[in-house]
């Protein structure tokens, strides 16, 4: 029983050292990571190390007189170092609720409890009461070793009551992971007391570390993806308004040399002008698909501005028969916009743009084609709203696809892949 027990307690250190190493590495190149969880798991991971290590050697140098020594030292590090688990735990717990930890009681309350636990660790270096090696290296418990037992628990009661208090302030993987990382040391330590001899509390120590590494990068993972969407969504929303400007003052100089002429022209240009500018705000604070017919009447009170200022020189082609979709807001409009800014040539008569819907089996197709300039493969402009930018929306919003190519004949055709939807 004693050679297998040891064999067991040789495994976990084995076991707890390599998987512990394994964390600190996936910490140290893992990109979502925040700097602060990066330095937290860094640091927690080296004192697990550190700990597990001593378990190693504790167990590789077995008892003897010999060792004697050794393992007293190998005992208070490996005991001194899992002891700084909690209140490491105890910092970043308040990191993630946004508290000071210089002003915060919990922080006091651990660091003292911590601090007593250390001073009893150090008396136990000089006295028998607690625990203690007898001259042949055997490892004996003193008659106030529950006294050693007392700060650690304290420590874990401290650390779960003040996680309950902030469950609100946490998402639920950071909630679930700090809490699998109290509750598992603590059933360990239970069943180290019972089964005297196994090392329970590391192997749970180590089995929570891991379990909550997983929980708080599946959390920075979604965070991560989440910051990158709002960072496409805002950078969209700024290209769509700084396009506007000079688009307004071409549209309004237009107008007013329009209105000059032909009143009743100029107050409909007018109408399709205000019907644009509506559309624009409204659906760029927007972040659900919309119905096909609300950017299609978008789109043609654009078009009918564009056609008044280039009287003659734009023709519009709508073969649109499959309307019964939806849509990321600011989808179509943009894209005819491209088309009519990059495909007008002073040198070419007119500019014909035809825009096209039909049902396709996986979901429905939209295409935009013009007759004007040749083809330019870049998704992005230095002006407007960038192509790519279309499809990083189309792809979040509706896992929709975004296709250019060159319109034979000259021009070019883009090509919008609206997947089906079940609650269309």
């Amino acid at each position: 029983m004693g050679n297998g027990l040891h064999l067991i307690n040789l495994s976990i250190g084995i076991s707890g050292l390599t998987m512990t190493a394994l964390g600190l590495l996936v910490t140290a190149f893992y990109r979502p990571l925040d700097r602060a969880t990066r330095r937290y798991f860094a640091w927690f991971f080296s004192i697990l190390i550190v700990y597990t290590a001593t378990i190693l050697i504790t167990q590789v140098l077995g008892s003897g007189a010999e060792t004697r020594l050794a393992q007293k030292a190998s005992l208070f590090v490996e005991s001194l170092s899992s002891s700084m688990l909690m209140p490491t735990l105890t910092v970043y717990l308040l990191h993630l609720c946004g508290e000071d930890r210089r002003r915060s009681r919990l922080a006091r309350v651990t660091v003292g409890i911590w601090l007593t636990y250390a001073v009893l660790l150090i008396y136990t270096q000089f006295s028998e009461t607690i625990y203690y090696y007898d001259p042949s290296g055997v490892y004996h418990r003193g008659p106030l070793y529950p006294l050693l037992l007392v700060p650690p628990v304290l420590i874990m009661a401290v650390n779960l009551a003040g996680l309950w208090r902030r469950r609100v302030w946490l998402t639920r993987k950071q909630h679930t992971a700090l809490l699998v990382y109290l509750l598992v040391p603590a059933a360990g330590m239970l069943v180290q007391m019972f089964f005297y001899g196994l090392l329970a509390i590391a192997l749970g120590t180590v089995a929570a570390a891991l379990v909550m590494l997983v929980f708080l990068l599946s959390d920075q993972q979604e965070q991560f993806v989440r910051q990158v969407e709002e960072n496409a969504q805002k950078e969209f929303d700024i290209r769509i308004l700084q396009m506007r400007p000079h688009f307004i003052y071409n549209a309004l100089t237009s107008i007013y040399y329009i209105t000059e002429a032909d009143p009743e022209k100029g107050l409909g240009v007018l109408r399709d002008f205000t019907t644009y500018l509506r559309r624009v705000f409204d659906n760029v604070i927007r972040q659900e698909p919309i119905p096909f017919e609300e950017e299609l009447e978008h789109t043609r009170a654009y078009l009918s501005v564009e056609q008044a200022r280039f009287e003659g020189q734009l023709e519009v082609v709508l073969d649109t028969p499959h309307t019964g979709f939806r849509l990321p807001p600011l989808t179509l409009q943009p894209i005819v916009e491209n088309a009519v800014k990059h495909g007008m040539d002073p040198e070419t008569e007119l500019l014909t743009v035809v825009i096209r819907t039909r049902a396709a089996e996986d979901g429905s197709e939209i295409t935009v084609e013009n007759d004007g300039a040749d083809f330019t493969p870049p998704l992005e402009g230095e002006e407007g709203v960038g192509l790519g930018s279309i499809e990083a929306r189309l792809r979040r919003m509706c896992g929709g696809k975004l296709k250019i190519a060159p319109r034979d004949g000259g021009g070019t055709v883009v090509t919008v892949t609206i997947p089906l939807n079940p609650a269309e």
